[in-house]
């Protein structure tokens, strides 16, 4: 893989991996390199990914809705979550809880497909894309997520980023996070033809970071 193309993983149940395997990815994730060191040298490898993490809420996976049919204990619950520790899930942009298994009753009543073609889907992504190279025309960087938080502040300040400020003062959002979820405002903007997030832009970004523990992408 080149230093510009982006791979995409998909890591189901991921809290079943080992905690140190997990762990591992954490500056990966952050650089986009992964750098051995050894006594010859040091070599760097590209390895930006779009990383997917999928996560039961408990071993058993049934600890859904009142969770009456889940076997596992309070404590079998959090060890198995922990496994999915704190500074790895800095790193996750997005969290999404998956809905409730669909009952019998319903299925017969779901709408056969989404609520848009997935080529109108695309079609959005891509004219989001070219938005984003078009801003960072000359620089280094072809997307949000290859900005430097630094850079990121200085030269494409938020106006109104009051969500961001105030997670970070409540201790929900780390200063890593804060750029993420600023990453995000941004991506979001661009999916929506703006020129800069706004404060629901801002808002929802810093909502997709803490709405859900169980799931992450």
């Amino acid at each position: 893989m080149s230093s510009s193309e982006v791979s995409l993983r998909f890591l189901d149940e991921a809290p079943e991996f080992s905690p140190a395997v997990l762990d591992a990815l954490r500056q990966p994730l952050e650089s986009g390199l992964v750098v051995l060191s050894r006594a010859g040298g040091t070599a760097r490898y590209p390895a930006r990914t779009t990383l997917v993490l999928a996560a039961n809420p408990c071993p058993c996976g049934r600890a859904v809705g009142k969770g009456l049919d889940c076997t596992c204990t309070p404590l079998a619950r959090r060890r198995y979550l922990s496994r999915l520790s704190g500074p790895l899930l800095d790193r996750v942009d997005l969290r999404v809880e998956v809905l409730p298994p669909v009952g019998a009753q319903r299925l017969g009543a779901l709408e056969p497909g989404g609520a848009e073609p997935t080529a109108v889907v695309a079609a959005r992504v891509a004219e989001a894309r070219a938005r984003a190279a078009a801003r960072f025309q000359g620089l280094a960087w072809r997307t949000n997520a290859e900005v430097p938080g630094r850079e990121l502040r200085a030269r494409w300040r938020v106006r109104d980023a009051r969500a961001v400020e105030e997670a970070v003062l409540r201790g929900v959002l780390t200063l890593r996070g804060a750029d993420r979820a600023l990453r995000v405002s941004w991506t979001l903007a661009d999916l929506g033809g703006r020129q800069q997030p706004s404060a629901a832009d801002v808002a929802l970004a810093v909502g997709l970071r803490l709405s859900a523990t169980g799931a992450a992408a």
